[in-house]
């Protein structure tokens, strides 16, 4: 996971990392959530669960980029497929894109996870004269 980002972003780019991921998590788990208690056939049940998971791992910001680009491959499809307005499928296809390709920030699973890591490694010599 560390080979796709050369650091997880702290600060202001951290925290703007941690809202595009929340606000399209939420919005599509929000979405795709609902059409499974109507009970859809079995094909449309696994688009939306699959969907509903891709938002679930946005807002914890596990595998983004994984989930990122799942997310921007769904979305085209979601935008044709059903009536109404397809435009909040285009906008959430272009933020998971953006999220795969940026990464998912500090306050992730993938940072604690993949991050950077502080080693420590104590002087042998003052050991063994202990």
């Amino acid at each position: 996971m560390r080979r796709l980002f050369s650091t997880f972003a702290h600060g202001s780019a951290g925290v703007g990392l941690l809202l595009l991921r929340l606000g399209a998590g939420i919005a599509l788990a929000v979405h795709e959530a609902s059409p499974l208690w109507a009970g859809p056939s079995i094909g449309a049940a696994i688009l939306h669960g699959l969907s509903l998971a891709m938002g679930i791992l946005l807002i914890a910001g596990l595998w983004t980029p994984i989930a990122g680009a799942l997310v921007a491959i769904i979305a085209p499809w979601n935008a044709f497929s059903h009536s109404g307005d397809p435009w909040i499928w285009i906008m959430l296809g272009i933020v998971g894109a953006a999220l795969a390709l940026l990464g998912p920030g500090a306050w992730s699973v993938d940072a604690r996870l993949f991050g950077w890591k502080r080693l420590e490694f104590r002087d042998r010599k003052n050991q063994d004269a202990s």
